[in-house]
């Protein structure tokens, strides 16, 4: 798998980063086993996970992995502080001690000494933005973190982040895929000024650009959970439709899944050096790992822009 570096930083990560949002809820701890072995052989290094994915217990598992399925240093560790959804209730909390609190826990769930990179997961208004700052600073300069930087600011968020900090920021995590282009109006361009690296979630329009829910709602899927439908249904609606047609499309004229052509298309976007991919299950990472990743020839990624533009 190609290795990509975040912005202008020296931090290399893989094109692919697995995502652990399911760890501890939907995927037990034998898949997530399967998962984190398949695919770091498949070439991936960088685990992305927060400490809010399943209150903690996503961190723990992973942490349980750590030089028993994997050795430590074959991955790059990315994880959040500052958001929680507890009972059914979300708060952000990026104060210092807040943030500075999260990452002490993270980091003995994870067992581990440092992170490669920490992240705060949201804006929060109720705080100075300079305080905020001030944590991440404090996560690399006590050896906590190698590097840091946000995730879910905007275009101007993130422009006032990078100018603010007196040390540098080189990530951003936001959602980003042929079902979700408003970064390119915004927040890319402030991102690639800023010298960050867009690390895209949601690259697969949240499950639907796979077009498994193509006439129907597979019963095993996230749309038929009830705690997970309310997060794929933006993309069920009719208007997502004639785009999620389109890269079927594109798929079968190619010879390549319709996960290969939305991964190949985002990955070749402006600022983005890495895909987050929150496979559940061992069968769905092995059709991920198994794409090309190769770019799109150049009319095919400009009918899909075309279909897919936000305007």
């Amino acid at each position: 798998m190609q290795q990509r570096y975040v912005g202008n930083s020296g931090l290399r990560v893989s094109a692919l980063a697995l995502g652990t949002m399911s760890w501890a809820r939907e995927t037990d701890e034998q898949d997530a086993s399967g998962l984190l072995r398949a695919f770091v052989d498949g070439g991936g290094t960088l685990i992305d996970t927060a400490a809010s994915y399943a209150e903690g217990q996503a961190e723990a598992m992973l942490g349980a992995m750590l030089g028993d399925v994997v050795a430590r240093s074959e991955l790059v560790l990315s994880t959040k502080a500052g958001y929680s959804a507890s009972g059914g209730r979300r708060s952000v909390d990026t104060s210092r001690n807040g943030l500075l609190s999260g990452l002490d826990a993270s980091l003995a769930r994870l067992g581990t000494d440092y992170v490669d990179l920490w992240l705060a997961q949201a804006w929060d208004p109720n705080v100075p933005l300079e305080e905020t700052l001030s944590a991440l600073e404090f996560a690399v300069r006590s050896g906590r973190a190698r590097y840091v930087g946000v995730s879910n600011f905007n275009g101007w968020q993130t422009a006032k982040a990078a100018a603010v900090a007196g040390f540098p920021l080189v990530a951003n995590q936001s959602e980003y895929s042929l079902l979700h282009r408003s970064p390119e109006t915004e927040l890319i361009p402030a991102i690639e000024d800023a010298g960050l690296g867009l690390m895209a979630w949601g690259p697969m329009g949240r499950g639907v650009l796979s077009g498994k829910y193509r006439g129907h709602i597979p019963a095993d899927s996230r749309a038929a959970h009830d705690r997970l439908a309310g997060y794929v249904q933006p993309y069920l609606e009719d208007d997502a439709s004639g785009v999620v047609e389109a890269v079927a499309m594109a798929a079968k004229g190619l010879g390549r899944t319709a996960l290969d052509v939305s991964l190949s298309w985002l990955l070749s976007q402006h600022g983005v050096a890495t895909a987050i991919v929150g496979a559940r299950t061992p069968v769905q990472l092995k059709e991920i790992l198994d794409s090309t990743l190769a770019p799109l020839p150049p009319e095919i990624a400009q009918a899909l822009e075309d279909v897919s533009d936000p305007a």
